[in-house]
């Protein structure tokens, strides 16, 4: 439906125009776009949209108003650079040694008895996951790689790639001489296929769901099926008072901005009272180039102008967005503490040149990845050298942390004898 631009009434399509009521007329283009200019004005020197409407323009779309929509499309794309990047993860998960089989301890027992314990797969194992489309050849190959069997629900956003993409595998596990149905995506997107998932006792071993943090509770509170609970990342940067400065505003501006949407992106930065008054400043310029929105506590509100007062609703969030809370703290006692209340046990991060520090940090914080002078952005199956992962596991059962081949198999015992019976 389109208005005319100079009365206001609605526009009716003809054969090769649209036409108002009133006679205004708007040419209907070869190519299916339309001229929303009237043709007395196609060929003036001021044919619409003038030196001040452009820079206007320009100027508003520099406040990064549609960046929430870029990076939504950014998840969604596959350009040659990112399928580039989805097939050297495959390559490398195919390079890895083959897990299932192998023997990862074996003893004899003083009345003979020898007994080994040895990798084999989950079995079938079902994923729910949202949007990234990359997800869909990871899944598949690390678990058919550890000898399982899957079954891959996406989200909507993306059906038409996880649908080209699991096409392309089928045939290819087939013309290996495996079976194509070892491979499988559901065509419904809906919830209740999700909820049928979840309910599978019959036929699935493990269910992993990857997605936001909605995704992730609904599917552990309803799920009948056994869940590896993976990807909520409320993560961390703790800005310790014996920091070097300008590697911390670096680390930050990394862990937030490379990417914001993804679960290994910083939400909150912890800053010691000491530096406060130096380092803030900093951040905030350098996020600021970012359009990054700031969420700080009483303390950082008196050091830094423009900041949003952050709520206590704020220090649990997971924004997924260019946001970011700012909390002052006493230094790396409080600092651990606040991430025990308020992280889910995924990625965090300390910034300091005391070594001291740094091991009380990394030996007292409860997540599946600490880091020291670095970015979280890091935690990833691909820069763990994993090749590829099917998620962030933030849980100690049965799996934590990056989860590659041997995360997705589990072992049973074999006993070898002589004859041995029971007294």
């Amino acid at each position: 439906m389109f208005i005319c631009p100079v009365c206001g009434n609605l526009l009716q399509k003809e054969e090769k125009a649209y036409i108002c009521p009133k006679g205004h007329n708007y040419d209907l283009a070869r190519e299916g776009y339309v001229y929303l200019l009237p043709p007395n004005k196609k060929h003036s020197k001021d044919p619409g949209d003038n030196k001040q409407m452009v820079a206007a323009r320009r100027a508003f779309l520099e406040t990064g108003l549609y960046q929430p929509f870029s990076d939504e499309l950014d998840r969604l794309a596959l350009d040659e650079g990112r399928i580039a990047g989805i097939v050297e993860g495959v390559r490398q998960v195919a390079a890895l040694p083959d897990p299932i089989g192998a023997v990862t301890k074996m003893d004899t027992r003083p009345n003979g008895l020898t007994i080994g314990k040895r990798r084999v797969p989950l079995g079938v194992i079902g994923i729910i996951y949202e949007a990234r489309p990359n997800v869909t050849v990871d899944a598949a190959v690390l678990c058919l790689k550890a000898g399982n069997a899957v079954i891959l629900r996406g989200g909507k956003e993306a059906y038409r790639s996880n649908t080209a993409l699991m096409a392309i595998m089928r045939d290819a596990v087939e013309a290996a001489g495996l079976p194509r149905d070892s491979l499988a995506l559901v065509a419904d997107t809906s919830r209740s296929s999700a909820s049928e998932l979840m309910n599978l006792t019959e036929y699935l071993d493990v269910l992993i769901p990857r997605g936001g943090a909605g995704l992730i509770r609904s599917v552990t509170a309803n799920a009948r099926v056994p869940v590896i609970r993976t990807g909520e990342g409320v993560c961390h940067i703790y800005v310790d008072k014996d920091a070097d400065l300008d590697m911390a505003v670096r680390i930050l501006c990394n862990a937030k901005c490379s990417r914001p949407s993804v679960c290994n992106a910083a939400e909150c930065v912890l800053v010691d009272r000491a530096v406060a008054p130096a380092f803030l400043p900093m951040a905030q310029a350098a996020l600021s180039e970012r359009h990054v929105q700031l969420r700080g506590c009483p303390e950082t509100q008196t050091i830094l102008a423009g900041v949003v007062p952050a709520t206590e609703e704020d220090w649990d969030r997971e924004y997924g967005d260019y946001i970011l809370a700012v909390k002052v703290v006493s230094g790396v006692e409080e600092a651990m503490d606040f991430i025990a209340a308020h992280g889910t046990q995924h990625s965090e991060s300390i910034v300091t040149e005391n070594a001291s520090t740094a091991k009380t940090f990394l030996d007292g914080v409860d997540a599946a990845a600490v880091y020291h002078n670095a970015s979280t952005r890091f935690t990833d199956g691909f820069e763990f050298g994993l090749g590829a992962e099917i998620g962030i596991s933030t849980q100690k059962l049965h799996a934590r942390g990056p989860m590659g081949l041997e995360e997705l198999t589990s072992y049973k015992y074999v006993v070898y004898g002589d004859g041995q019976v029971r007294e």
